[in-house]
Parts: C-alpha cells; structure tokens; sequence
C-alpha cells in the first residue's frame, strides 16, 4: 500500500488531538456551575472525601499514555519530542474504538528512576498509565516499580499488548491445523519487550515447549552473556535444551514467531515441521519474506496492514483499558490478558481461513467483546479475593 506522503504531513498538521467540553458553556451559570463559584463545592466534596474524584473528575476514566521516546515503531531512540505523534495516535485509537480519553505524555528523560517519579507524582490525575515505545530491559523494570507503586492498571502495550494478539492468533491458526498448545514447540525469535511477554503468555497459556532466540542464538543455560531477564525467562524455557543459532532453533519447530528485526533466510525455516506457522511481526520488513514463508508454512502473519493476517496491538489494548475502567480494577492481571486474548480469537471463530486468523483493526465488534472480556475476569477474580478475604478472617 502506497501512502501519498503530502497527506501524511497534512493530516498531521496541528497534531490529531482536541479537547471536547462533556457540558455546555452557554449562560453566565453554565459558567458559574463549571468554574467558579460553582466548582468550590466539588473540590470541597473531594478534599473530605478524596473517592468522590473517581466519581465527579474525569481521571477515573483517563489513561495517559506515557513514553521516553527510545523504542519508537521501528525508528528506535529518536526522543520525547519526535514521539509524539505516534503518542498522539495512540491516543486516537483509545478513544476511536473503546471511547477512552487517553493524553499523551512525552518524558525528556531516560532514567528509570526520573520516569517512574514522574509517572507516580501524576498517576492522581489519571485512571490508568500505557506504557507505550520504552526500550528493554529498562521497560521491565519501570512498569514492575509502577505497578507495585500505583493503585491504577499500569499496562506496558510494546509486551503484552503484543501477547495477547499472537496468542488470539494462534489459537485460531491451531484450530486450522488441527494441533494442540501442549503439542506445540513455538521458537520466538526476539528476546526484547515484545518477545518476552510472548515467551511468557504462551508458556501460561499451555504451549509444550518454548524456545527464544535473541541474536547470538538460542537462550540457554550455557550463556554466560544473558541479562537478568533472559536469564530468567531460559529457566521456563528451551526445555529441550537446545543451544546454537536460530536454524537449530527452527528444526522440526511448529511454530515461529518473529519480533526482532532479525532477516531470516529460507533456509532456517525450511526445517520447519509440516503444515508449519510463521509470524513474522517485524514492521516494515518482516523476519521472513512472506511469500518466501507461505511456500514453506500453512498459514504466515505479519505486522503489516497491507498482508493478511495483521497481528496488531489496536486489537487489544482499547478494549483492555475499556474493561479494566469499567471494572475499577486496580491492575492488569494474567487472566485478564488471557480473557482479552479468547475474545479477540472469538470474534472469527466462525470464518476462520488461512488469510484469516484475527480479525481487522478496523472490526468494531473486537473493542467491545474484548472490554466485556476483561471486565468479566477481573470482576471474577476480584469476588475470589474477596472470599479469600472473608474465610481468612472467619478462620481468624
């Protein structure tokens, strides 16, 4: 798909966001009931009873999304300012699918510790904090420090927005092929943000056998090079104990998925199993050619708009964030993902095909299955809690 490059710039002009008033200012007491002196007996209401302001601000259902500019797109570090229209876009896609308010936050800062000050000292004035283009490994820990720290869903979309649309992709390609998740061995190629949350979705979702490759090869325990959260993840991973690089990785694999960058040649996936599943998600050139992957693999995904088959994060985090406001939950937990991943994979269940394993991003019924998806399983798991809660204290 070709884009005319006028239009891109002309369509950006004056960025892509604006403020809409939720009440009209038309009479002298419009104005005396929004802004002073009207607004006193809000704020007032708020200072006694700090809860109210989920109730009478729009912070409660306001997301910020918030980045460092240091893994933009493909583009890599290119800095807060140049962010901010991917940020802006974001922010676009909240609230054109889910109807989420979401405000772009650009931080002229790389320091982890300055980010997740920054983030925390603003964290009251919204409901939920995206994390959006932070590079690894630093990602990791700043959403770990925030989510502990904040009482708001605290979402890094780059891992497990990712996560939750390959996992709805495969189980739908499965389907397809006729396999089992426990029969599976899936090599993910790529060991940054995305392909960690990959690795570690798929491995509590059931997959037999996971294998992760960065690029000096597989992940195993004979590395002495490996960050400590590779080295984390090879404890749950390369059961087979493979080690070498990504075509020793591929033999007799299932199932790649690609999040890397990396250019893999025909020959690395030509020892793939039979009826074999190639997710090259790399933006703009994927892992594999695609029409070099569909002469080896049943059924081949991309990133790319223009191809069948786009695995895209839009599919997942509006409705993510929609469920999780609605359900005033206080994080993102596992099964919540694992909801929002079903849903999204129900959507086609009934017309799958091989060009056909998710829906389009432009579906209007994913945001909304997905969010009741979310809310559901975090209402369940918050009334389980709350027995857990109850017997405890009986027991006390």
């Amino acid at each position: 798909m070709t884009m005319d490059k006028d239009r891109i710039f002309h369509d950006h002009r004056g960025g892509k966001l604006s403020i809409a008033l939720s009440r009209p200012l038309v009479t002298r007491e419009d104005l005396s009931i929004a802004y002073t002196p009207g607004v006193a007996e809000v704020c007032l209401a708020i200072a006694d009873r700090p809860e109210l302001a989920a109730e009478y601000t729009w912070a409660s259902h306001l997301i910020a999304v918030v980045t460092d500019g240091t893994a933009v797109l493909g583009l890599g570090d290119i800095g807060a300012k140049a962010a901010m229209p991917v940020m802006e876009g974001k922010a676009a896609l909240f609230k054109k699918f889910a109807g989420v308010d979401a405000v772009p936050i650009c931080l002229d800062t790389k320091d982890p510790d300055e980010i997740v000050d920054t983030v925390t000292r603003i964290a009251p004035s919204f409901g939920g904090i995206n994390l959006e283009d932070i590079s690894a490994p630093r990602c990791f820990d700043i959403e770990a420090r925030l989510d502990a720290a904040l009482d708001i869903p605290v979402f890094h979309d780059d891992q497990h927005g990712t996560a939750v649309v390959v996992l709805a992709a495969l189980r739908n390609a499965m389907r397809l092929t006729g396999r089992k998740f426990a029969d599976l061995r899936v090599v993910v190629v790529g060991a940054g943000a995305a392909g960690v949350a990959v690795s570690r979705m798929l491995i509590s979702a059931g997959i037999g056998e996971v294998t992760v490759c960065d690029s000096r090869g597989i992940l195993s325990r004979e590395r002495d090079d490996l960050s400590p959260v590779k080295a984390e993840l090879v404890e749950v991973t390369n059961a087979g104990g493979l080690h070498g690089d990504v075509t020793t990785a591929l033999r007799g694999a299932d199932v790649l998925v690609g999040v890397s960058g990396a250019r893999l040649e025909e020959s690395a996936v030509a020892g793939m199993a039979e009826d074999a599943v190639v997710f090259a998600l790399a933006n703009p050139t994927p892992e594999v050619d695609p029409e070099v992957a569909r002469k080896r693999a049943a059924i081949v995904a991309t990133g790319r708009s223009d191809l069948p088959n786009q695995i895209n994060n839009v599919l997942a985090f509006p409705g993510i964030f929609r469920g999780a406001l609605d359900a005033k939950a206080r994080n993102i937990t596992p099964a919540m993902t694992l909801a929002a991943s079903e849903a999204i994979a129900g959507i086609v269940a009934e017309d799958l095909a091989p060009d056909h394993i998710v829906p389009s991003p432009l579906d209007t019924r994913v945001a909304p299955a997905v969010a009741r998806a979310v809310r559901q399983a975090a209402e369940e798991q918050s009334g389980a809690e709350a027995a857990r809660h109850l017997a405890a204290r009986a027991a006390d």
